[in-house]
């Protein structure tokens, strides 16, 4: 009930916590957001978009198959936004664009991925609060364009550095990716 952000006749926002997967996928695992949305609302959901699992955040689900379509369309418009907060290494410039082509999912050729980036604030003078606006939507793209830019994500153990993962987890009790999405609109 906590992770209900909103609901109406079309669609239904939750809060996805770290370490549930949308959907079976390459996730074996028993749980997942679909379903646990599923039981909260009482009725079939439908996804639209996706998250990570060590990603938290905003996500949303329609409640038919037309207005899935819909939302998806709404979501790939250009006036839709998405937001995400980040705990990254290092300090980044104060704003910019990371316009990095990245492989596609399934591997090979590279596919266009803009993001922007915002500095928020910095902590110990060695890592930064950054908010990323995505422009495209590829798999792992704010963790990609970090490491690109040699700022990766704390808590991120596949693009990030073991040091700083452990001072987190350590230090903070930081035992997940850094990475939260926290706003999202669309029409």
């Amino acid at each position: 009930e906590d992770d209900l952000l909103y609901l109406d006749e079309h669609l239904v926002a939750i809060h996805k916590p770290s370490g549930l997967s949308v959907h079976r996928g390459w996730d074996q695992g028993e749980r997942f957001a679909l379903q646990e949305t599923r039981d909260l609302v009482g009725q079939y959901v439908y996804p639209v978009h996706r998250l990570d699992r060590p990603t938290s955040g905003v996500l949303v689900f329609a409640l038919s198959s037309e207005g899935a379509r819909a939302l998806q369309e709404s979501l790939q418009a250009e006036d839709a936004t998405k937001r995400y907060l980040a705990l990254v290494r290092g300090i980044p410039a104060e704003e910019g664009l990371i316009d990095h082509p990245i492989p596609a999912r399934s591997g090979g050729e590279r596919v266009e991925a803009c993001t922007s980036v915002r500095r928020v604030g910095t902590i110990r003078g060695r890592y930064s609060l950054v908010e990323a606006t995505l422009h495209t939507g590829r798999l792992h793209q704010i963790r990609r364009h970090f490491k690109h830019i040699s700022h990766p994500l704390i808590g991120d153990t596949k693009y990030g550095k073991g040091e700083h993962n452990r001072l987190f987890r350590t230090e903070y009790n930081l035992t997940r990716l850094a990475l939260h999405a926290f706003h999202l609109s669309f029409r």
